[in-house]
């Protein structure tokens, strides 16, 4: 019978297409990761991998079983996460994931309300790009997401947190920085800074940039919220950027000033994503409540104003 530190050896080979890199990633030597799948393949009878000069590559019956692997590998971790569950008490440590756009601002203000109420749990915090986490989530790499919607997997579990303003910005001593409110006339033809076209917030710049007759400017794409923040202090051009991140320590408004525009409803809804064979739901709905409170706190006075 095949070992799931074997099964797990050759998930890792087909993330990585090499042998070199998934020993890395494995934190194992080469010749142990390489004797380890070639003795799954004589367990199995069946080659699954092609070992070349360009890398691994599964064969068509390798790739099969790596994803009937992907489902054994990620139930182990659910039975894990139930034996540490005590009863639906969240202890023990969860792998969260979710988008450098959102997690900065959002979560350190519930962290230690969290602790407070689960005292046993640990959060295992990865940022990364919203899709690629659904996708890592489905895996069973991750155990819960946080990002904004659409959330897509048909395997997925998906809790609506809140809605986010945002808002449009520039520098302080723009032309369009007046303090009144602007027509969406006054906005047009003007440059917006987005971050780069991997991220969901890009698609969003895009689409309200379009909506008002701004122009994407694409020779000058941000890397993070704080690059789009100190590019668009500098007078590189407007952006748009989250209300979280404005009202937050970590992020903030320096240098930049929120311009009000007629008729001006821009937001992103935000949600909270897991596994719905997941054993851990019950946990999660309770983390989703802190994380919806904290964000009120923050927003209601923003949306009030």
């Amino acid at each position: 019978m095949p070992t799931l530190r074997q099964l797990s050896y050759l998930v890792t080979l087909a993330d990585c297409g090499s042998f070199v890199h998934a020993s890395r990633l494995a934190n194992v030597s080469q010749p142990t990761l390489s004797q380890q799948i070639k003795a799954l393949e004589d367990r199995l009878r069946v080659k699954l991998v092609d070992r070349g000069t360009s890398g691994a590559i599964l064969t068509p019956i390798g790739r099969s079983i790596v994803a009937k692997a992907r489902g054994v590998l990620s139930e182990v971790r659910d039975i894990e996460a139930l034996a540490a569950s005590a009863s639906d008490q969240l202890s023990g440590t969860l792998r969260l994931g979710t988008t450098p756009t959102l997690g900065p601002y959002l979560l350190s203000p519930m962290i230690a309300e969290l602790h407070r109420i689960a005292p046993e749990l640990r959060l295992y915090i990865r940022e990364g790009i919203p899709d690629q986490q659904a996708l890592e989530l489905s895996r069973g790499e991750l155990d819960v997401h946080l990002g904004p919607l659409p959330i897509v997997g048909d395997d997925l579990a998906v809790e609506p947190l809140f809605r986010e303003p945002l808002l449009l910005v520039c520098a302080v001593d723009c032309e369009l920085a007046t303090g009144r409110v602007l027509e969406p006339a006054d906005l047009a033809g003007q440059p917006v800074i987005s971050l780069d076209a991997r991220h969901h917030f890009h698609r969003q710049t895009a689409e309200i940039a379009k909506s008002y007759g701004m122009r994407l400017s694409p020779d000058y794409e941000g890397t993070s919220l704080d690059s789009l923040h100190q590019m668009a202090a500098s007078g590189l051009g407007l952006t748009v950027l989250p209300a979280l991140y404005l009202a937050s320590d970590v992020g903030g408004s320096t240098g930049l000033a929120v311009l009000k525009v007629a008729g001006w409803k821009a937001h992103r809804s935000v949600a909270l994503a897991w596994r719905q064979s997941s054993s851990m739901a019950p946990a999660f709905r309770i983390i989703a409540e802190q994380v919806q409170a904290a964000a009120r706190l923050i927003l209601d006075p923003i949306v009030a104003a």
